[in-house]
Order: C-alpha cells, then sequence, then structure tokens
C-alpha cells in the first residue's frame, strides 16, 4: 500500500471513528467536526454522503464521479411505501431497526431520517431553547474537570457531611472524592491538587455557583465580573487552564 493510499485509508478510519461516536450521542456535530478538523457544516454534508453511499461517496466526490453505490430511487420509493403501509407513525429508530432486521435494508439511520423528513413523513423536532438544551459532555478525557459538593448523611450514625467529588466530564472518572464538615476552599483546592498532583493540568474547570468559587453581590442575581472569582474559576463557571492531562 502507497503512503497516499496508506493515509487515505487512516483519515477514513478516523472518520468512521467520529461518525460512530456522534451517531451513539458521545459527540455533539461541532465537536465532532473540530476533531476531524472540519466545521460543523462540512460534518454534516460528510456524514450524508457516507449514509448514502459509504466510502465511495466521500471518495467519488473528491474525484468528480459519480458513485457506483448511490441508492436508486426506486429503492428510496420501496423504503418510502414500507413506512406509509406498514409503519406509519414509528419513530425513526425503530423503523430503522426493522428495515435492517426484517426488510435487508443496510442504509444508515441518518439516511433513512433525512428521507422521511424531506417526504414529509416524520416531522423535524423543534429545536430546545439554549436556556433549556442540555450540555454536551466534552468528548476527550481531560478537557474539562467537573467539581461539585453534596451534602447528606453519608455515614450511619453521623451528622450530614459534604461530599467533594471532583471528576472528568468526558467519562466519570473520578479523580478525588472525600468528606467535609463544610464545602468551601479549602475543600475544593485539595480536590484539585490530588486531581492536579496526578493527572497534570485540564483545559477547563466547570463548577457552580457556590460563594467559594464566585463573588455574587446580591442573591439571585448575576455573578460579579469585576471578582472573577474566590477560587480562581471565571465568572462563566468554566475556566481554563493550559494543556490537557499529562
Amino acid at each position: 500500500m502507497g503512503r497516499t493510499a496508506w493515509l487515505q485509508d487512516r483519515r477514513m478510519q478516523k472518520f468512521r471513528d467520529v461518525l460512530s461516536r456522534w451517531d451513539g450521542g458521545d459527540l455533539s456535530m461541532m465537536e465532532a467536526g473540530e476533531l476531524l478538523g472540519m466545521s460543523e457544516r462540512q460534518f454534516r454534508r460528510y456524514r450524508d454522503r457516507y449514509e448514502e453511499a459509504g466510502e465511495e461517496g466521500l471518495r467519488d466526490r473528491r474525484l468528480g464521479k459519480l458513485s457506483t453505490r448511490r441508492v436508486p430511487a426506486e429503492a428510496i420509493e420501496e423504503m418510502l411505501e414500507l413506512y406509509r403501509n406498514r409503519y406509519l407513525g414509528w419513530n425513526v429508530k425503530h423503523f430503522h431497526e426493522h428495515l435492517i432486521r426484517d426488510h435487508d435494508f443496510s442504509w444508515g439511520y441518518t439516511f433513512i431520517k433525512t428521507q422521511l423528513h424531506a417526504a414529509g413523513l416524520v416531522k423535524r423536532a423543534k429545536r430546545r431553547g439554549a436556556h433549556r438544551r442540555k450540555r454536551e459532555r466534552k468528548p476527550c478525557e481531560g478537557m474539562m474537570l467537573h467539581q461539585d459538593g453534596s451534602r447528606h448523611a453519608w455515614l450511619a450514625g453521623q451528622p450530614e457531611l459534604d461530599l467533594i467529588v471532583t471528576m472528568d466530564d468526558a467519562t466519570s472518572k473520578l479523580y478525588s472524592a472525600f468528606l467535609v464538615a463544610e464545602e468551601g476552599t479549602a475543600s475544593s483546592f485539595q480536590g484539585l491538587m490530588e486531581t492536579f498532583t496526578v493527572r497534570g493540568l485540564p483545559s477547563s474547570l466547570y463548577t457552580d455557583r457556590g460563594s467559594h468559587y464566585f463573588v455574587t453581590l446580591k442573591a439571585g442575581e448575576a455573578v460579579d465580573k469585576a471578582d472573577a472569582g474566590r477560587a480562581g474559576a471565571a465568572a462563566t463557571g468554566n475556566r481554563a487552564y493550559p494543556g490537557l492531562f499529562a
């Protein structure tokens, strides 16, 4: 295998891996594009080509040739008729599973969903407002550290204590966990120190708006941006640090 063919094969392998992680919900479309060194829009185009015609669909676009694996219009219409006559009202995921299991279709989920949307058989989900949108986890370990405290009677017969947890946002891997009488600046520093000395510095730190992280001049109001924070966190609740975990 020549160097050019080897590099192309490696790029395709990486694309398949990222696409699989996006399809499984581990990555947002923007994060998938970032990992592949492309924009969100470009990743969406590549995804659609791959779902429609596989690897040849991507190669053929670069070479300016028509793919021999392009899905025939008759096959698409057959799939749409199946949905209209036998599966109307089903969600796309279940319909896709039955297509593969019972009807010998091998197309990807995204391609099926796109065709159903285009035919007006399935409505596009309404986009939720930013304040209701769930924050996506980071795609790789070390990109964000999450620290939080939880008060509970953790030990039988003992008073309530604060459990201070420092963990990786992408993998939920625990780096530090201990009990203290009350959460505060010292406990936050202890959790970070235990993590930094073993794992190195993360790219960012995510916390709540606790008074030991931020200054809020009046309850319920915005964080005081003139005072970035008592524990070194930024006023947005997300402080960037240099470097990834070593």
